[in-house]
């Protein structure tokens, strides 16, 4: 018998002898704290199927062969879909080629294999090996990509269905006894929803999906975000099967938001009388043809009338903040405000609430009607 042939004996001895099966289970689950959590029959299974791969594409002296590759697939696969991680799946692997490299080579010098023909056989068990570990890592990565997909799939679905009103028994992972804070946001583009799912996360657990072609959240507590990220509304927190109210109310806060060109992380009930007015629009074109009948739309002195004395009723009847944010000069304001009295005959210091409202109201219709 031949160096080669020896070489080959030992290899197809190796198949067969249950010893090296064992060896190469206990160096794997050492190596590997999560593997070695798994129960020992599942880790030998596979351990089972690769030795066999793996010496046997040896025997036949080509690279991996494709009961190989197929059960290197099949592990990748059940350890992501069991929780290992790659970088422990590999540690175990790693483990177990060493182990089986350094018996080969053993029982080769024990035998009289050459060293010129073992070390043509660790360089055949480096290429068969590198080929296993590609197909392991491709394998676990797909089936954690599935299983991601499969996880958020559920997870919107369990969103859409609580925020539609609909019975949900049992929310996980939602705790049933938690409140959470609805937020809705203006965001529809899945890239920017991801980026912005991850700014949500960081304030504390919850769970996010795109729901009714918007992003939506609900958090335990609610993030800081700088004034120019996207508008969200944010309702008050409630549990999960009484959200779905809040979650419609959070909706149209979320239209009027956006028609007033609003940015960033609003609560609810700060846009209360916004939600309010944009969702009567005939009441609001009433007011403004009452109150401001005087004015001209096409008049750029006119719009600026109602400009300022909207920045003023914004800015709780202020002078100074409301010439600030006009970039004007606190004289101007009261000019463009004794002037808007002048040509409607009506004052907007000495106005009660409800007045006060009507102003705004009106104010808000006619400009917006105005820049059309």
């Amino acid at each position: 018998m031949d160096d080669s042939d020896r070489y080959l004996r030992l290899l197809l001895d190796g198949v067969a002898d249950p010893g090296l099966l064992d060896a190469t289970v206990r160096a794997a689950r050492a190596r590997s704290a999560q593997v070695g959590e798994l129960p020992e029959a599942e880790v030998r299974r596979h351990v089972r199927a690769l030795i066999e791969g793996v010496l046997t594409s040896l025997a036949e002296g080509g690279g991996a062969d494709p009961a190989a590759l197929d059960a290197a697939g099949r592990l990748g696969s059940d350890r992501a879909r069991q929780g290992v991680p790659v970088a422990a799946l590999l540690d175990g692997f790693q483990a177990g080629r060493e182990y089986l490299v350094r018996r080969l080579t053993t029982e080769g010098r024990r035998q009289g294999v050459p060293d010129g023909v073992l070390l043509d056989g660790l360089t055949a068990i480096d290429g068969v090996t590198t080929a296993l570990v590609h197909r392991m890592v491709h394998a676990h990565r797909t089936a954690e990509l599935e299983m991601a997909q499969t996880t958020r799939e559920g997870h919107a679905q369990l969103l859409r269905r609580l925020l539609h009103g609909e019975p949900v028994p049992r929310p996980a992972p939602l705790d049933p006894a938690t409140a959470y804070h609805c937020v809705v946001s203006e965001v529809s583009d899945p890239s920017v929803a991801s980026r912005l799912e991850g700014a949500l996360a960081e304030a504390g657990p919850g769970l996010s999906a795109l729901v009714d072609g918007r992003m939506v959240a609900l958090v335990v507590r609610l993030p800081d975000l700088p004034a120019d990220a996207p508008l969200m509304v944010a309702a008050p927190p409630r549990r999960p099967g009484e959200l779905a109210s809040l979650y419609a109310l959070a909706r149209r806060a979320l239209a009027a938001g956006t028609h007033a060109g609003l940015t960033g992380l609003w609560h609810l009930g700060d846009l209360a009388l916004l939600t309010a007015t944009d969702g009567e629009p005939d009441l609001g074109r009433l007011l403004a043809d009452s109150l401001l009948t005087a004015l001209s739309p096409g008049d750029p002195f006119h719009r600026e009338l109602a400009e300022t004395a909207l920045a003023y009723l914004d800015h709780g009847a202020r002078i100074e903040p409301a010439a600030a944010a006009l970039h004007v000069h606190g004289n101007t304001v009261k000019y463009r405000l004794r002037r808007l009295r002048e040509l409607t005959g009506r004052p907007l210091t000495a106005a009660s609430v409800p007045e006060t409202a009507h102003w705004w109201w009106a104010l808000r219709t006619w400009l917006d009607a105005a820049s059309r």
